[in-house]
């Protein structure tokens, strides 16, 4: 299914291909993730719950619309209800794109 990687140190997002909340931890590069819904689509941003307790160096930092910071890298994917059934994202790259502020 279709998503998408944020990453606040190179400052890009790309589409990526993913098959379940496993390859969401491997891109975000650790297990302890938490999502948020950013909208009435059903889409959520995961992210490390942690990326502010880690180590800070060189760590870049974005906001996706008004949700609290997230540093580190972040995925977009949809979910029908919860964070445990995902499915593709409904947003689309250049939207997803003008939303994001690089912090």
């Amino acid at each position: 299914m279709n998503a998408y990687l944020i990453d606040a140190n190179l400052k890009t997002v790309s589409a990526v291909e993913i098959a379940g909340l496993d390859d969401v931890k491997r891109l975000i590069g650790y297990d302890t993730v938490d999502s948020d819904e950013i909208d009435a689509s059903g889409d959520r941003l995961f992210f490390d719950e942690s990326c502010f307790l880690r180590d800070q160096t060189g760590k870049g930092r974005f906001k996706l619309d008004n949700l609290a910071p997230v540093a580190g890298k972040g995925v977009v994917t949809g979910s029908t209800g919860d964070a445990a059934s995902l499915r593709g994202a409904a947003v689309q790259l250049a939207v997803l794109q003008q939303r994001i502020t690089w912090l």
